[in-house]
């Protein structure tokens, strides 16, 4: 009984809304867009019970079960840069392949940025609870074949294109926060094409299937516009990137 209300009163501290830290956290991004980690941060400061929820509707979808049953772990299949280029080129894995190395990037550095600021706990997870941060786990990992699938790169319009599209799948608050605080921002500055831009990405996630449960391991060997059919994402759009400096720096190495 007193283990099982220490993990409730864990689970609410864990699901607290801290609007101040997210704030910190967005002012800190928007000094430096490529630092992910604090992504990451404004995203646990404002996600509430909205992860309980995905995690729900995983549970009722048949692909998403399967997948939660077998806790699968993404970062070793997606680390294996040799194996995704030798395979067909145009299928989904190899052009995960070219895109991580023309990014400079690993599954293994988001795992690291996810987990920069992360407070460390002494409360043993419960079965549940484990399940909870595998899903959670494979969200994160997934994130940049969601890139490929759409066709949005990882300059600044296109993370945040990104993001409003995962909006549409995800509900999360702090996801929500980050585009509609960049966006007013950007139209201040002048680029009025910014919503309709963001319009499209949101229309994008909402006509999609629901990519949580999408069956990565599977579509790493199909060819990339069958899964995009598949996963009804549409045809990419064409946009102008824009990169920090450090972003530039970074693919020009």
């Amino acid at each position: 009984m007193a283990n099982d209300l220490r993990h409730r009163l864990h689970q609410r501290w864990l699901e607290r809304i801290r609007p101040l830290e997210a704030r910190r956290a967005l002012q800190r991004l928007l000094a430096n867009p490529d630092q992910t980690e604090h992504v990451f941060a404004i995203i646990r400061a404002l996600s509430g019970s909205s992860f309980r929820r995905l995690h729900r509707r995983m549970q009722k979808d048949p692909q998403g079960t399967r997948i939660l049953r077998e806790r699968r772990d993404l970062v070793p299949l997606l680390s294996d840069r040799e194996r995704l280029l030798a395979l067909p080129s145009g299928s989904l894995g190899h052009q995960y392949g070219r895109f991580v190395e023309a990014e400079q990037i690993s599954a293994d550095g988001l795992v690291e940025a996810s987990l920069a600021h992360e407070a460390p706990t002494d409360i043993e997870l419960t079965d549940k609870e484990l399940d909870g941060a595998a899903f959670g786990a494979r969200m994160r990992d997934s994130h940049d074949l969601w890139h490929v699938v759409t066709g949005y790169n990882r300059d600044m319009l296109g993370e945040l294109a990104l993001l409003a599209f995962t909006y549409q799948q995800t509900h999360n608050p702090g996801i929500g926060y980050i585009v509609r605080t960049v966006e007013r921002r950007m139209r201040r500055g002048g680029n009025r094409e910014i919503s309709s831009f963001l319009s499209q990405a949101r229309q994008r996630g909402r006509d999609a299937a629901f990519l949580p449960a999408a069956d990565w391991e599977t579509l790493l060997e199909r060819p990339l516009e069958e899964v995009r059919s598949t996963l009804r994402v549409g045809n990419p759009v064409s946009y102008e990137e824009r990169r920090s400096p450090a972003g530039e720096a970074a693919v020009a190495s």
